[in-house]
């Protein structure tokens, strides 16, 4: 096991009815920007808690965050900032809803020209106004850790920062009831994949971690079906088990002292920048075509992925690896997520496209040991056809 260093210091509210722990769980004396996406939250009933929980604040409104946040919305929030002297965010939504708000908190206080350049050109973040969070679609993890992704122009990228973790969050199962089964299965797709991208690489004899990340690919795999199924989906202990699986997923702990890779989050980054592709649904057509590609290098972890998550004990390696990558395929089909690119309509005239703005953002040298060159990602999008 690597040595690491390890903190999270967000304050989770878990549980039916948490919503009400907003009312202390910001200062009396903040004026708070309350940020949020379409609209959802109105006709869901979390709008109404929120501004119960408020009612003794002095609070505003920041509406229309979409998925995949872009940064030409989330700039038309610091007018409101200055304008009512903001020093406070409530994220109330998605991971897309909170990547933005932290990009709202740490742009609100740049003193730069471009607060772009946070994203691009990965300048520092000395200051950023704090954050709470109401989560109502798990996926991301974003409610608790320190990262956001956004996007302008056709580019999605990422930046990372202490300062933009969130101080606490509200994790309430009962508000997820209202998702759509697209929703839910990009949500636990989306978890599932991070929990892959933090596990199945090399073994570094971090026993601790790889159980902790083997106990939450058995938790989706079991309770993500049941999210969909007429007869269990309306369960909250279903929906409150896949709500915390997705935090535990990237709060920090599973990826401490091991080795990562997120090639499959970043090649899924341009489909999602050039097709517009849900996020959830690009891990889910390149993690297996990673597996295939990778598997020399990943042998020993598909291995042990093949026999703790599917109990495939018997045969030859090859084809032990081959049948765990299958039913990870079959995983996500019963989840009625893509897992191919022909599966969106794109065919191999994407691909030059593809690579060609991975080599533009950098990604030359991804995976757990950087060596995933631009011609493995090549060979990655050709398998996922």
């Amino acid at each position: 096991m690597f040595n690491f260093s390890f903190e999270n210091s967000t304050h989770i509210h878990f549980g039916e009815g948490q919503i009400a722990a907003i009312t202390d769980a910001i200062p009396k004396s903040a004026r708070i920007l309350v940020t949020y996406g379409g609209g959802s939250i109105k006709s869901n009933g979390v709008y109404d808690q929120v501004a119960t929980a408020l009612r003794d604040h002095t609070w505003f409104e920041f509406s229309g965050i979409e998925p995949n946040p872009s940064y030409d919305t989330l700039m038309k929030s610091m007018k409101l900032i200055r304008d009512h002297n903001i020093d406070y965010l409530l994220a109330v939504g998605g991971g897309s809803v909170v990547d933005g708000t932290k990009f709202i908190a740490a742009a609100a206080l740049y003193e730069g020209d471009d607060p772009w350049d946070l994203v691009a050109k990965q300048q520092p973040i000395t200051a950023a106004l704090p954050i709470g969070c109401v989560l109502t679609l798990p996926a991301t993890g974003s409610e608790s850790n320190t990262g956001a992704v956004i996007t302008r122009d056709g580019n999605k990228l990422a930046f990372l920062n202490p300062l933009v973790r969130p101080v606490f969050a509200v994790l309430d199962p009962a508000v997820t009831l209202s998702l759509s089964d697209r929703q839910i299965s990009n949500g636990v797709v989306d978890a599932f994949v991070h929990t892959m991208e933090q596990y199945l690489t090399y073994d570094v004899n971090g026993k601790v971690q790889d159980r902790f990340a083997e106990g939450l690919l058995l938790t989706l795999i079991e309770e993500g079906p049941k999210a969909l199924a007429d007869a269990t989906k309306h369960d909250l202990a279903v929906r409150g088990n896949i709500m915390w699986a997705a935090t535990m997923a990237l709060n920090g702990l599973i990826g401490a002292g091991v080795p990562q890779d997120w090639t499959t989050h970043m090649i899924g980054h341009e489909l999602t920048a050039s097709y517009g592709i849900d996020h959830a649904r690009t891990l889910s057509i390149v993690l297996p075509a990673v597996m295939k590609v990778c598997s020399d290098a990943k042998r020993e972890k598909l291995l042990q992925y093949a026999s703790r998550i599917w109990q495939l004990n018997e045969g030859d390696d090859a084809s032990r690896i081959a049948r765990a990558i299958a039913l990870t395929e079959d995983f996500f089909t019963t989840m009625q997520v893509p897992t191919r690119l022909s599966h969106v309509e794109l065919a191999d005239d994407a691909i030059d496209g593809l690579v060609n703005q991975l080599a533009a953002h950098g990604m030359v040298k991804l995976g757990e040991k950087g060596a995933v060159t631009l011609d493995v990602s090549r060979e990655i999008l050709v398998a996922a056809l």
